[in-house]
């Protein structure tokens, strides 16, 4: 009996033993799947935390394009490809940028056709500012309705053929700006007009003037020649004979 007993004893051990064999087993397995779990959720942390910063410098780099904020784009004429490029700052309402621009339009826009110059119009209310009025306001807004129209050069060059006197604000009137707009074909037509009368642009005309209030542009018209002044110095005045041979040497 005690034989038996014995014997009973040392296979229970026995079994015993091999279930604790198994559970260990079993918690090593457990333990081991809860490491692989822990790596891949790791991993897919470390991925979403380096993909929200690539969106953030992504984000950041089209802020920072001109896309919003203060820093409006210009309206260009001429092709991107063009070799130089005319920067200018402008006033509709600004005798002198009329003054520049009388003086200069066909020397501009023969190169701008002959794709060796590309200009980028930025319009600003100077004149608003420091007379009162909204005509430079409304008459910026207008402009960028006939760009949007494929009209920009032509109705640009008509609004200064036919601008009013500094302290007129006659470019205040809608009826006014509609009515020059008959002096460019295919430019007159209810789009437009509903463009000019909304004010559809206004919020970029006032983005153009922060940003010539804020850079250290002080009056208007700043004319620059891939971003070299080229006008202000009076004792060295720019022609329209100056700026064709500079900017076919850049074509050259």
């Amino acid at each position: 009996m005690a034989l038996g007993v014995m014997s009973q004893k040392n296979n229970d051990g026995k079994r015993t033993a091999r279930d604790r064999l198994r559970e260990e087993q079993a918690r090593q397995k457990g333990a081991e799947k809860r490491r692989r779990t822990l790596k891949v959720g790791a991993v897919v942390v470390g991925v979403l935390v380096v993909a929200t910063a690539v969106s953030v410098i992504v984000a950041q780099t089209k802020k920072d394009d001109g896309g919003s904020g203060s820093d409006a784009k210009p309206i260009t004429v001429g092709k991107t490809s063009a070799p130089a490029r005319l920067t200018v700052y402008e006033d509709f309402r600004c005798p002198a940028c009329a003054q520049f621009e009388n003086h200069f339009r066909s020397t501009v826009r023969g190169l701008e056709k002959a794709g060796k110059l590309k200009t980028e119009y930025h319009l600003v209310t100077l004149i608003d500012g420091n007379m009162g009025g909204s005509g430079s306001k409304k008459a910026a807004n207008a402009a960028a309705c006939a760009r949007d129209a494929g009209k920009f050069p032509e109705y640009h060059d008509v609004l200064y053929q036919n601008q009013p006197a500094e302290q007129d604000d006659a470019f205040a009137s809608d009826k006014r700006l509609l009515a020059l707009a008959g002096k460019v074909d295919g430019l007159e037509g209810p789009g437009f007009e509903k463009c000019v009368k909304s004010g559809k642009h206004d919020a970029w005309v006032k983005e153009s003037n922060d940003s010539f209030r804020n850079s250290e542009h002080k009056a208007t018209p700043t004319i620059l020649l891939d971003g070299k002044d080229v006008y202000s110095d009076q004792s060295n005045p720019l022609t329209p004979g100056k700026l064709k041979k500079m900017v076919e040497q850049k074509a050259a």
